[in-house]
Parts: C-alpha cells; sequence; structure tokens
C-alpha cells in the first residue's frame, strides 16, 4: 500500500488525529482516519514473590480502576524506551530494577491507532525515589506471583495482558 496523503484534523496534549489516504496494490484508494501517538512503554516488574501493579481510573472506557501493569508515554524528548520505563516505574511505583530486558512490541489497537507500546520485563527490584505527575491517582498493587492467573483473570487492559501471559510462560518455563 501506499499513503497519498495526509491531514491532521486535530491535535491534543497527548493525541491527534490524520485522515490519510492510501492506494492499495489493487489500485483502489481509501481514507481512514489514523490517531497519532508518540509511543508508550509498560513494565512488568516483580521481585520474585510479587508482581507490581496499579489500579487507576482510565475514564475513556468509564472504568474507576482498572488494574494494570506500569506504563507511560515516550513523552520526553531524546529519552529511549528503556528510560522511559525506568522513569515510569520509579514515578508509578517507587522502585528502580537492577536488571532490564525487552519482552515485546506490541500495537493496540491497530485499526486506528499508530501508537507501539513496548514491554520490558524488571527484576532485581529496589525502592527508588520520583515524583508522580500531578493528574495520577495510582494505587501500587503488589500481586503474588502464585496468584498470577487471578491477575490475568481481573486484568482487562491489553498491554498488561500480554505482559502478564508473557510472565506466566517464563515463570512456568523456570518451575
Amino acid at each position: 500500500m501506499e499513503r497519498l496523503s495526509s491531514k491532521t484534523v486535530y491535535e491534543g496534549r497527548i493525541a491527534k488525529v490524520r485522515l490519510e489516504e492510501f492506494r492499495y496494490d489493487d489500485g483502489s484508494v481509501h481514507e481512514r482516519e489514523v490517531v497519532g501517538h508518540p509511543g508508550a512503554v509498560a513494565i512488568v516488574a516483580h521481585d520474585g514473590e510479587s508482581v507490581y501493579m496499579v489500579r487507576q481510573p482510565r475514564e475513556p472506557v468509564n472504568e474507576p480502576d482498572l488494574l494494570e501493569v506500569p506504563a507511560g508515554k515516550l513523552d520526553v524528548e531524546g529519552e529511549s524506551r528503556l528510560e522511559c520505563a525506568q522513569r515510569e516505574l520509579a514515578e508509578e511505583i517507587g522502585r528502580a530494577a537492577a536488571e532490564w530486558r525487552e519482552l515485546k512490541r506490541l500495537y493496540p489497537s491497530p485499526g486506528i491507532l499508530e501508537e507501539e507500546v513496548t514491554l520490558f520485563l524488571a527484576t532485581d527490584l529496589s525502592d527508588a525515589e520520583a515524583e508522580p505527575d500531578d493528574d495520577e491517582r495510582l494505587e501500587v498493587v503488589p500481586y503474588p506471583l502464585d496468584r498470577i492467573d487471578d491477575a490475568i483473570d481481573e486484568c482487562r487492559d491489553a498491554k498488561s495482558l500480554v505482559g502478564l501471559m508473557l510472565l506466566r510462560e517464563e515463570l512456568r518455563a523456570g518451575a
């Protein structure tokens, strides 16, 4: 396919919306609405006993306390994905990790959203100091690793589900 045109029709603080026109191999041309987003990171952090998650309100889906892994936008100029993940882990759950590994990159909703999320595994945790964002309302939830299936059952957030399932597979392989 070939992108023929792109016109921004809305630009907000987090996302923008573009009308884009594409030509496909069969010659047909179609317009698509694309939500632009800088990308994000998500962190599956565990200390061998618990995986650290957060509950927070997610107004767009009318969820007052959605269970998720710590995550955040790539919104600091020049910051790498790993640096963003390290910052977000400290801001959201007050932890640092000595060991980091990229687990997966994924598109949460590729039919409309260009966002790519990078999932990291963070281990060998220690306490860290950081200031959470003023507008965040987070409750830190240490979920016991032996109850990871319960966490998966309770979770409805796509990036968190992928991360938890990858962690479950790693735990099973190591058992």
